[in-house]
């Protein structure tokens, strides 16, 4: 019969997929508790425990919470479950926060207490490179070195001017839907830039940029907007690419458009961040 497979493989096969998940650790027990110290669960974005354990319903509520949170923020919570006679001791009550500890009560009979540290794992965020120009050769590099992955879109006789990529698309079709962040840079240098545009505009992404001067860039929205492109969309297009550096060479222009994607990444991220919770 074969082995089935354990959380710990489990968990390796999601994060080799690109599949976004909580990771709730349970760090530390006292008294009784259902769940031990080093009990696992993996925690889908649907709020489902997929698998592993953490105990029954007395810390569930809270650690999913902590979860769902994790995944739009992408920043780590540990959570306290405790009885109400413990956390009015402590000067806390449940739903609060302090000290970078999140306070739940635990309304159970064991009255034990309970403390899950709660991590996003989410799929590496994407530079997609629709071109082959020197400018995207260079944003190729700089983004994978910043921790990106780098999918290359350009026909299969410009594929090679891109020596390093995670993936290569030939042509421009990108996919409707993935998992993770996604910054779409548009280097055509007019080879295919109105292709490779509807291509980037027809999909969701975080960031679409064109590389080129500010009025090519009015000349080619104008082109898509009478093949039907909405305004919406076109007025999500940054064009041109990047901060205004001053930047002039190829390598310039990628430091302004990596920094410039980096900034809209983190500014997504502190924004989740900001947002209320709703309930406890």
């Amino acid at each position: 019969m074969a082995r089935a497979p354990d959380i710990l493989e489990i968990i390796s096969t999601r994060k080799a997929a690109g599949e976004p998940f909580a990771l709730a650790t349970v760090v530390r027990t006292v008294a009784a508790t259902a769940a031990k110290a080093g009990a696992k669960a993996v925690i889908l974005p649907d709020g489902t425990i997929s698998e592993g354990w953490i105990g029954g319903g007395c810390a569930r509520a809270a650690v999913l919470k902590a979860a769902k949170e994790a995944l739009a923020d992408g920043r780590s919570r540990l959570v306290s479950v405790a009885p109400a006679d413990l956390l009015a001791d402590r000067g806390v009550k449940a739903g609060e926060e302090k000290e970078g500890v999140r306070f739940a009560n635990n309304m159970c009979p064991s009255q034990g207490t309970m403390d899950i540290f709660v991590e996003p794992v989410l799929p590496r965020p994407q530079v997609v490179i629709c071109g082959s120009s020197p400018v995207a050769v260079a944003v190729a590099d700089l983004a994978k070195r910043t921790g990106f992955a780098v999918t290359v879109c350009a026909p299969a006789a410009e594929q090679p001017a891109i020596a390093e990529a995670d993936r290569r698309i030939e042509g421009y079709a990108l996919p409707v839907e993935e998992g993770g962040a996604r910054f779409v840079v548009v280097s055509t240098q007019g080879r295919g830039d109105e292709a490779a545009l509807l291509a980037a505009l027809a999909v969701d992404v975080d960031y679409v940029a064109f590389v080129g001067s500010r009025k090519k860039a009015e000349a080619l929205k104008a082109t898509l907007a009478k093949r039907g492109v909405a305004a919406a969309r076109l007025a999500k297009l940054k064009a041109p690419a990047g901060l205004d550096l001053g930047a002039i060479t190829p390598d310039e222009i990628a430091i302004s458009i990596v920094a410039e994607i980096v900034a809209v990444r983190r500014s997504a991220h502190s924004r989740a961040a900001a947002q209320p919770s709703s309930g406890r």
